[in-house]
């Protein structure tokens, strides 16, 4: 995509911060200010990045200077802080997180519109290829788009064990607010120009896109169990733990290093095919312990080898996601080098697919607003017929947060009222004509599909 890395400073000074009001107004409640430098205060106090279009885009003023430098495409790996005083949780929602910011300009909305959707395909393949997780893929309404953006699309997420959505990643146009803003402007190169005749000045469309370490939270979150976590093999620091098995005080140092000898052979096999594998060899711990300590670190697959393996020409396999913990199996030492890849993508492939089904089992269409609340009760997101209007949003979040007339809800359901996720690029069907908004006090006739849910 031509993107070039780059890094802009951390702090931004109030004025840049504000000239965009939409976008200021967005982010005041969670704008971190510096107001002493020392033991000195600071004449102007200085905003701790939330985001950078207003720290970046001074630059894209003086830089683009003809529509000969478009498309102009920055990327910045940084942290940003947003100080978030509810309920704030690692990973998910914190006042630091690291990401990488996308920062890019073009000469027409539809070349901005095109790099929006390429960007969004690319978040939703690192979740469903990479962490193995399921993705709905949309755009988000007007209430819910990123402040001072033309408008926002998402991947949505979301979280069985307590029936919430999750925002996993987001792609926005801009539009030409900010370049209106600071002025980065280009000649319409288009333009059939008399002589004495000046170019018009054409403001750039821009974007702006970004991935952050929530990934690794929504990713532990869906996979997790009781046991710690359990992670993909794609993404896994250590796919592979051998773990030796079956010495004990009767062991000869003999009989021992000839089999700590074998286990360092089988690691030397698998790391010749691309396998990122550690051996298990400390001293003054039980096999049972080592067994425990790696499943609370998620590592993918454990290979077991004690004497009995060894005379048989097998290791014994012990896999770490949810449906085959408790069964172990066998591989014949000959085969090693073909049959522990196949199997870490087997692994891949079956907790995709088990996040996947569980997150369409959590997916109701709904057509009446009495079934709202007891759907959402019942920890799934719900989709709905909806005018899209930003008030009618805010009323169901209002009507959906505690107990519904003449509805039976689950005294132990959160109170949080559901919000807006996205309004879903695969629509379940057309919207009939004349069908109502879901909302039985808006009246007006809905023009979407639109996925509520409670959220993170």
């Amino acid at each position: 995509m031509k993107v070039k890395n780059c890094y802009f400073p951390l702090f931004i000074t109030e004025a840049n911060l504000q000239r965009e009001k939409d976008h200021i107004d967005g982010f005041a409640a969670e704008v971190a200010w510096v107001t002493e430098g020392g033991k000195s205060k600071l004449e102007k106090k200085l905003a701790v990045r939330p985001t950078s279009e207003t720290a970046m885009y001074s630059y894209y003023s003086k830089k683009i200077r003809s529509h000969r430098d478009l498309p102009l495409k920055l990327n910045q790996w940084n942290n940003v802080v947003r100080w978030e005083f509810k309920h704030p949780m690692p990973f998910i929602r914190s006042r630091e997180f690291l990401w990488q910011e996308g920062h890019t300009a073009h000469l027409t909305e539809p070349e901005a519109s095109k790099e929006v959707r390429e960007i969004l395909d690319h978040y939703a393949a690192i979740y469903e290829e990479l962490l193995a997780v399921p993705v709905v893929k949309g755009q988000k309404t007007v209430n819910e788009q990123f402040p001072g953006a033309h408008y926002t699309t998402t991947v949505e997420g979301f979280v069985p064990s307590v029936g919430r959505g999750i925002q996993a990643a987001t792609s926005h146009c801009l539009g030409q607010h900010f370049a209106k803003m600071f002025d980065i402007t280009v000649e319409d190169p288009t333009q059939e120009v008399k002589e004495g005749e000046k170019r018009n000045k054409l403001h750039v469309w821009q974007n702006s896109w970004g991935f952050t370490t929530r990934s690794i939270g929504v990713m532990i979150l869906i996979h997790g169990d009781d046991k710690g976590l359990v992670i993909p093999p794609r993404v896994a620091d250590v796919q592979v733990v051998i773990v030796p098995v079956g010495i004990n005080a009767k062991t000869t140092d003999a009989d021992r290093e000839k089999l700590y000898d074998e286990v360092d052979s089988l690691r030397r096999q698998l790391e010749d095919v691309d396998v990122r594998v550690e051996c298990d060899f400390r001293e003054g711990y039980s096999p049972g312990y080592k067994f425990n300590d790696w499943e609370m670190k998620g590592v993918p697959l454990r290979l077991e080898f004690g004497p009995k393996d060894s005379a048989n020409g097998v290791v014994t396999t012990s896999r770490r996601d949810e449906a085959f913990s408790k069964e172990k199996g066998t591989i014949p030492v000959t085969d090693l080098a073909t049959q522990v890849p196949a199997l870490l993508e087997q692994i891949q492939s079956d907790m995709y697919t088990r996040a996947s089904e569980e997150y369409a089992s959590h997916r109701k269409v709904i057509r009446n607003w009495s079934e709202f609340v007891p759907t959402l009760n019942a920890k799934n997101v719900i989709i709905v017929p909806h005018c899209t209007n930003g008030d009618c949003e805010d009323e169901i979040k209002k009507d959906s947060s505690g107990h519904q007339e003449g509805a039976e809800v689950d005294a132990r359901a959160p109170s949080m009222g559901a919000k807006s996720l996205c309004i879903p690029d695969a629509q379940p069907e057309a919207i009939a004509e004349g069908t109502k908004c879901i909302n039985p006090k808006c009246g007006k006739e809905a023009k979407m599909w639109v996925m509520f849910g409670r959220s993170y």
